[in-house]
């Protein structure tokens, strides 16, 4: 069933929203900083350890094309809803499709 995967909808859900609960703990949106901002390495590294995160889910879950779908959806979704700027959005969630689809 490689066009589903193995895991529920709910799962894939659940886990976009921790990947960016994860980022909002290390990278706030830019309303919230207060005079500081996060350096880029700073943003690399975090974004890394979530594309890593993302990728051994879908190793661990076999992800078919519909849940990697769903999964970067949800996580554009939750980024644009904590207040993520468009340009952020969309590059971390092509990141994400690119990191997650990596092979290693």
């Amino acid at each position: 069933m490689a066009w589903f995967g193995s895991v529920s909808g709910a799962q894939v859900d659940e886990f976009a929203k921790s990947l960016v609960r994860e980022l909002a703990q290390h990278y706030p949106p830019p309303d919230e900083v207060s005079a500081k901002k996060a350096s880029q390495k700073k943003i690399l590294s975090v974004m890394e350890g979530l594309f890593t995160q993302a990728r051994d889910f879908r190793k661990q879950h076999k992800l078919g094309v519909y849940k990697k779908a769903r999964l970067a959806n949800t996580f554009r979704w939750e980024l644009k809803e904590k207040g993520y700027d468009a340009k952020f959005v969309e590059l971390a969630t092509e990141g994400l499709l690119t990191g997650m689809t990596r092979k290693d």
